[in-house]
C-alpha cells in the first residue's frame, strides 16, 4: 500500500486509496495525525490505539462503523505521524486526554463514543475521568484502570508487566527496541498473538511508523510519564479523586492476556458505575486484531444503542 505525503512535505489533508481522508491539525497543545471516514454529521466515534501500534490498528474497524458513525482515529502524541514532544512530562495522562478531547472538537464535534485498547484504553479510561463533557458511552479493550493500584498491581501483576520497569531506564530501552530493524517489536507481534494475526504488510506498516525520528523515544514516554509523574498520586487517588466513569462502559477481555491478569475486569467492574464485560476465552492482549469481527460487531451494537 503506497504511503501518502508526509505533512512536512507541506500537506496537511490528504486521500488514501481505501477513500480514508488523513488529516493533521493542532489539537491544543499538539499536532495529530488522524483518519476520518464516514458522514461527518453522524456521531462520532474515536478509536485509541496501544503500544506498539498506531492508526492502522483499528484498519479492520473503519470501514463497518463508518456506516453509521463519523470514525476518527489519531495516532496518539508520539506516535507515526503526530508530534514528538521532548519531555516526558509531556506524556502524562491529563495531557493525552487533553489530545481526545481537542480532537473531537477538531473534528467537529461536542462530544463523542471513545474506544481504547492497552494504552488507548487507559487514555479512554482517563477521558472518562477527567472530561467527561466529551464523552457518550465508553469501549476499552484489554486495558488497566488508571487507579484501584493495590488491587490490580498485585506482586503476580508486577511479575507481568517487568517490562514496564525495564522501560524507566533512560536511552537503553530506545536501543534495545530499534535494535536489528526493531527485530524485538516484529517478535512481538509475531509470537504473542494468535500465528497469522499480524500481516507482512502490518508489521511493514509499524516498522516504518517506529523508524521516524523520536518515535521509539515518544512512546517508551508515556511508561515513564507514567511512573515519574502518575504513580504516586494514582496509588493514593489523588488523580481521579472524587471521580468515578460514570457513563456506560463496555470492556472487551481477551483471557490469554500475557501481561495484564484475569483479575482486572473484576476490580473495572468493582471501579464503575455502569459497565458490561464481554470475555474473549481465545483471545490474547491482541483481541482486536484477532478477531476483528466480533469486536467490531461488539462494538457497533454497544456504541449503535
Amino acid at each position: 500500500m503506497s504511503q501518502p505525503a508526509l505533512r512536512r512535505d507541506g500537506r496537511d489533508e490528504w486521500t488514501d486509496e481505501r477513500g480514508w481522508s488523513h488529516r493533521v491539525a493542532d489539537v491544543g497543545s499538539v499536532d495529530l495525525h488522524y483518519v476520518t471516514a464516514g458522514d461527518p454529521d453522524a456521531p462520532a466515534v474515536v478509536l485509541l490505539h496501544g503500544f506498539p501500534e498506531c492508526w492502522w490498528a483499528w484498519r479492520r474497524h473503519v470501514d463497518r462503523l463508518a456506516e453509521s458513525f463519523h470514525v476518527v482515529v489519531p495516532d496518539l502524541r508520539g506516535y507515526n505521524r503526530s508530534e514528538k514532544p521532548h519531555e516526558v512530562e509531556q506524556y502524562r495522562l491529563e495531557a493525552v486526554t487533553g489530545d481526545v478531547a481537542g480532537l473531537i472538537r477538531t473534528a467537529g464535534h461536542e462530544t463523542a463514543h471513545v474506544v481504547g485498547h492497552d494504552w488507548g484504553g487507559v487514555v479512554a479510561f482517563g477521558t472518562a475521568l477527567q472530561r467527561p463533557e466529551v464523552l457518550d458511552r465508553l469501549v476499552v479493550l484489554n486495558a488497566p484502570y488508571p487507579g484501584a493500584f493495590e488491587e490490580q498491581f498485585t506482586l503476580r501483576q508486577a511479575l507481568r508487566s517487568w517490562y514496564a520497569g525495564f522501560f524507566q531506564l533512560p536511552a537503553i530501552p530506545e536501543r534495545v527496541l530499534s535494535a536489528d530493524d526493531f527485530a524485538l517489536l516484529e517478535r512481538l507481534f509475531r509470537e504473542d498473538p494468535v500465528p497469522g494475526t499480524y500481516t507482512d504488510e502490518d508489521i511493514a506498516m509499524y516498522r516504518r511508523a517506529w523508524g521516524r525520528e523520536g518515535a521509539i523515544r515518544a512512546m517508551l514516554d508515556y511508561y515513564r510519564a507514567f511512573g515519574r509523574e502518575n504513580v504516586q498520586r494514582l496509588w493514593r487517588n489523588r488523580w481521579n479523586a472524587g471521580r468515578r466513569v460514570r457513563a456506560e462502559t463496555l470492556l472487551l477481555w481477551g483471557e490469554r492476556d500475557r501481561a495484564l491478569g484475569g483479575h482486572i475486569p473484576n476490580v473495572i467492574q468493582r471501579e464503575l458505575d455502569d459497565v458490561t464485560v464481554e470475555h474473549y476465552p481465545d483471545a490474547s492482549h491482541w483481541l482486536h486484531a484477532e478477531f476483528p469481527e466480533r469486536t467490531g460487531a461488539d462494538i457497533e451494537a454497544f456504541i449503535s444503542r
